[in-house]
């Protein structure tokens, strides 16, 4: 019996999103391997956790300039040092929990969990094969350190993989495959069913617009894009707030005052993203490493809104110059952005073929196969 660790950390939902895909999948296919799936800050300090991810989640929210010094100052200098030497400190107290699993593999959707799986693999503690999994479209040098000790990268792109050997990481060890998404991204629905549930016109053009977003960034140029939408003719909206309530409250009382009950449907946090996904046109969203990961898989172009500074910026960079995305800046008109696309159905479908060339849906899949294949 093969024991394979999973590790993630609760910074962002796409880490532990990968991490749930690439458990799941191994669990449905793979009979002869015992997962374990463990928030790598929170076991070692609970504490440490609770503070630092609620510091993400304001810096992130009401200071995202903050966010932007710490993401790009921890690349390298004085924040890079702390980082490392902290991550050094942790790797004792996750040495308990190596002795008791036993590891043949760890996985680790975050960096933190790579730092200290190659800090125990230095020391000796473990013989693990480990393999790293970045949930971005760019990559930021805390993923490297301690790589001498990880087998396996996996990136989102090729451009990721030629950035990764120029800092000398052995081209044998990076596999562009794509981040792990739901294999329901890849079921096939019926879509006159989708439309009707949604109450929706399978006639019309369909955006899929997530508003809300975890940390509510940008929250008056995101009702006004929403007000830009509702102007276009010939187009419906599903307006996603999540569990921003404020938002939702925005939402539905522009839908109120344009009198666009038929046409914008405002929801709250839902779980028919892949169905909704499957009848839409067009996705507007934050560019978080996932939902983007999504979008691709579902063959959508992107409009692109809110990025957090630092990795959600650089998101946004690649997939505009990859041409199947456009970032909407905050000093833009969204109703001109908005007509670049929605007027223009030549572009739409430009953007649709390029988004589904750089689609990798199978991620989840390849990356098991290559991990559980690899002779120890």
């Amino acid at each position: 019996m093969k024991k394979v660790l999973i590790f993630y950390a609760s910074y962002g939902g796409g880490h532990l999103s990968a991490a749930k895909s690439i458990k799941q999948y191994i669990d449905q296919n793979y009979s002869n391997v015992q997962t374990e799936m463990i928030d790598c800050v929170k076991y070692v300090n609970k504490a440490l956790d609770k503070i630092t991810t609620a510091a993400y989640r304001e810096m992130a929210k009401k200071a995202p300039w903050a966010w932007e010094k710490v993401y790009y100052q921890s690349q390298g200098g004085l924040l890079g040092k702390v980082s490392t030497t902290s991550n050094k400190i942790m790797a004792v107290k996750m040495a308990k929990l190596f002795r008791e699993f036993k590891p043949d593999v760890v996985i680790s959707t975050h960096p933190f969990g790579s730092q200290m799986t190659s800090y125990l693999k230095q020391k000796g503690k473990t013989n693990c094969l480990l393999a790293t999994i970045m949930t971005d479209f760019k990559s930021h040098e805390q993923w490297f350190i301690g790589n001498n000790f990880v087998n396996f990268y996996f990136v989102s792109n090729s451009s990721m993989k030629e950035e990764m050997m120029k800092n000398e990481i052995p081209e044998d060890k990076i596999f562009v495959t794509g981040i792990p998404i739901s294999n329901r991204f890849l079921q096939t629905y019926s879509k006159q069913e989708v439309f009707s549930s949604f109450h929706l016109d399978p006639n019309e053009k369909t955006i899929l617009f997530f508003g809300g977003g975890e940390y509510g960034l940008g929250k008056d140029k995101t009702v006004a894009i929403l007000e830009s939408l509702a102007d276009f003719p010939d187009i419906q909206v599903v307006a996603i707030a999540g569990k921003n309530e404020k938002m939702q409250q925005a939402f539905e009382k522009i839908v109120y005052e344009k009198n666009k009950q038929n046409t914008i449907k405002v929801l709250p946090f839902t779980d028919k993203v892949p169905e909704l996904m499957s009848i839409s046109n067009l996705v507007i969203t934050k560019p978080g490493g996932l939902t983007v990961s999504e979008s691709l898989a579902s063959h959508l172009p992107l409009i692109v809104i809110n990025p957090i500074p630092g990795q959600e910026e650089e998101n946004a960079e690649f997939l505009e110059k990859m041409g199947c995305a456009i970032w909407l800046k905050k000093e833009e008109n969204p109703k001109e952005e908005l007509s670049t696309v929605l007027g223009n159905a030549t572009k739409l479908e430009e953007m649709k073929k390029l988004a589904e060339h750089l689609a990798k849906p199978n991620a989840t899949k390849e990356i098991c196969s290559i991990i559980l294949s690899k002779k120890e």
